[in-house]
């Protein structure tokens, strides 16, 4: 496989990474915009600008870019984070051309039209009430918001009904002329997939992109807290962390590892103490989510009423006992489930080109694969004790839980074994 970078006058940056002996390719356009470059106002444009691109152009219809891209067995998507928003589609080899010129058209010439836009507003609107509905994600949306509270990388990407209903194709337009400019966008391609004829398709088709000039989005601030919702769910869903690392920093990687040591997989710490040994729920698990300036490491779990109360201290000895005791066998069998997944990501043109966009986005640059599995190499059990004892003391949580949760332990004394 090869990857090859080209930058356009524009500021916008083309890669692929050629795979010839496959029939497909996946290519799509990533954009350096998602929900925390809102303001308060704008809380939800960015995933509603998202919908509304599929609703029609200048040129075509919205029935008509899905009947077009259907037509020839491919698919299109999009997906919008709290960082960036992709635009993506698969098709095959012959039919690259044709999504790469759909993608233009549609992050370009989108009309925005009203009627469209009210029934998506309506749509919308159902799927955050879908989510609300969902303890099971309401609870990260909690989460983000206890960590992050009052800033744009703490809302949600949702938007609410009230912010949601209130924006007109004008507002929409607006954000996506500030936002969506050249140093902003990245086209990337994976599969089978002509490097050359990409770039001759972006510079036709994106010639008239404003270069640069997006808004800076505000600085991360990392304040922690709690939100506590008693209800009459089933189970009780909690989310406990804490400020993690950022992508650019030293310790990324090490957190990475550690949030897989301690719940990972079946193997891992929390699994086996809180789900094998104790049977006090039946999911619980570790994450680390790294953003451009900072970061959260948290663990989700969910239980019963009956048992909440004992599983929240146990996730916090094992939080502590990780400073202590990790060992260089854990860290060495974590090494080689990133490696593989990295690996295995390699197979897929979806998952490569998303990948690599995602590095450029973040990075400025691809990564080679060996840069990553190096890095990761060099992190040893002492390593990850001691940025395990950075993140777990003298620091304030966000909690986040929902259901049958007066049992649980009061945030005072949560927040003192971190103290």
């Amino acid at each position: 496989m090869t990857v090859r970078t080209t930058v356009l006058d524009n500021g916008m940056t083309i890669i692929t990474d050629a795979m010839p002996h496959l029939e497909s390719a996946a290519l799509g356009v990533w954009v350096k915009s998602g929900s925390r470059s809102e303001t308060q106002q704008q809380h939800g444009v960015s995933h509603l600008l998202e919908h509304m691109a599929f609703k029609g152009t200048t040129t075509r219809s919205a029935r008509e870019i899905a009947e077009t891209i259907e037509s020839v067995g491919g698919d299109i998507n999009a997906a919008t984070s709290i960082e960036h928003t992709g635009y993506f589609a698969r098709v095959l080899k012959d039919d690259v051309g044709l999504a790469g010129d759909i993608l233009a058209d549609i992050l370009q010439n989108s009309v925005f039209d009203e009627n469209e836009l009210a029934r998506e507003q309506r749509v919308i609107c159902q799927e955050i009430g879908a989510t609300h509905d969902n303890p099971d994600d309401h609870v990260f949306d909690l989460f983000q918001e206890a960590a992050f509270p009052g800033q744009p990388i703490g809302r949600t990407i949702l938007g609410t009904e009230e912010s949601v209903r209130t924006f007109d194709a004008q507002a929409i337009r607006d954000y996506m002329d500030a936002h969506y400019v050249g140093d902003q966008m990245v086209m990337s391609a994976a599969g089978n997939v002509d490097h050359d004829q990409l770039v001759d398709l972006a510079q036709d088709r994106f010639h008239d992109l404003k270069p640069s000039g997006a808004p800076v989005p505000e600085r991360a601030r990392y304040t922690g807290g709690e939100f506590r919702e008693v209800s009459d769910h089933e189970q009780a869903h909690i989310v406990l962390g804490l400020e993690g690392r950022a992508y650019n920093t030293d310790g990324f990687y090490a957190a990475q590892i550690l949030s897989t040591v301690l719940g990972g997989g079946m193997s891992s710490r929390l699994f086996q103490e809180v789900r094998e040994r104790r049977g006090l729920c039946y999911s619980v698990y570790a994450f680390h989510w790294a953003f451009a300036d900072s970061g959260v490491f948290g663990v989700a779990a969910s239980t019963g009423a009956e048992d909440v109360g004992e599983l929240v201290p146990v996730i916090l000895d094992e939080l502590h006992r990780a400073t202590r005791d990790i060992t260089d066998a854990e860290v060495s069998r974590v090494r080689a489930q990133i490696r593989a997944g990295l690996l295995m990501s390699l197979e897929s043109p979806s998952a490569r080109a998303g990948q690599l966009a995602r590095q450029q986005v973040l990075w400025g640059r691809p990564i080679p694969l060996q840069e990553t599995v190096e890095r990761i190499n060099r992190i040893d059990a002492e390593r990850v004790k001691h940025v395990a004892g950075q993140l777990f003391s003298d620091t304030r949580p966000a909690v986040a839980s929902i259901g049958p949760v007066a049992g649980m332990p009061e945030y005072d004394r949560i927040a003192g074994a971190f103290a």
